[in-house]
């Protein structure tokens, strides 16, 4: 079992920074990928970035290409999302998800609000 927990969530103005934890417990290997999705209110869940929880292998939505990086500490066991230049449709909930090595995100954390002002 992998337990995913969410932080870091917040309300800023556009053109602020926010960054987001993931924190992981149980099974976790270097092949897996950590990934960072958001839902907006009324919208389906959307793919924002992932990575490899041995590092690389970044992927961004283009919609934050260039304002968001994704970031991994396997010694901490999570992972970040730094989120810059937000705009007010960035605002939604993000939620963090794990999967192994050539599966599906199978394990999903609770979600973390993310409002964005302009």
């Amino acid at each position: 079992q992998v337990q995913l927990v969410e932080s870091g969530g917040g309300s800023v103005q556009a053109g602020g920074s926010l960054r987001l934890s993931c924190a992981a417990s149980g099974r976790t290997f270097s092949s897996d990928t950590m990934g960072w999705f958001r839902q907006a209110p009324g919208k389906e869940r959307e793919f924002v970035a992932s990575i490899r929880w041995s590092g690389g292998g970044e992927y961004y939505a283009d919609s934050v290409k260039g304002r968001f990086t994704i970031s991994s500490d396997n010694a901490l066991n999570t992972v970040y999302l730094q989120m810059n230049s937000l705009k007010p449709e960035d605002t939604a909930v993000y939620y963090c998800a794990k999967r192994a090595w050539g599966g599906q995100y199978d394990y999903w954390g609770q979600g973390t609000q993310v409002t964005v002002s302009s």
